[in-house]
């Protein structure tokens, strides 16, 4: 009598089982195509709403939000020299980018807006999870308030 390993997964609500290899094939199949999903070739105009920071405190502090974070730590950082970021209110990350190659710093125009929160108005790009915008306008939304002292207690 042969025996297989098996491996039980779920899978929204449903369970299955299935052999390892058939495993592996799945997750590369989810992988591939949920990267494609969302590509843009060619940008998407857009208008996005969201918190001008660095990029190191909320990929490292989860509870650091858009509306809820330290200034003192996205200035200090924005200063030296951490990749700048546009932080919308549902933990989306966008990198601010131009629109011709090779492509200049965005550095310069961001860092007025730092720990401000804005709308952007522009052309979004995504890939592979990944999404820039290319900023056409941005204004500062004064009236979203922010709380900026998370983590000074």
């Amino acid at each position: 009598m042969k025996s297989f390993k098996v491996l039980i997964i779920v899978l929204s609500s449903i369970c299955v089982t299935v052999s390892p290899d058939a495993v592996v094939k799945l997750i590369g199949q989810q992988s591939q195509s949920s990267a494609a999903d969302g590509d843009s070739e060619t940008g998407l105009p857009m208008v996005i709403e969201g918190l001008i920071r660095d990029v190191a405190c909320p990929m490292q502090n989860h509870k650091s939000t858009a509306t809820d974070f330290n200034l003192k730590c996205a200035l200090a950082c924005a200063k030296s020299g951490s990749p700048l970021i546009i932080l919308t209110r549902t933990d989306e990350i966008y990198f601010p980018m131009s629109d011709v190659m090779p492509d200049p710093s965005q550095r310069e125009k961001l860092m007025p807006f730092v720990g401000k929160f804005v709308r952007v108005t522009g052309t979004v790009y995504r890939r592979n999870g990944t999404r820039t915008i290319v900023i056409k306008e941005m204004v500062e939304l004064k009236d979203v308030k922010l709380n900026t002292g998370l983590g000074d207690d």
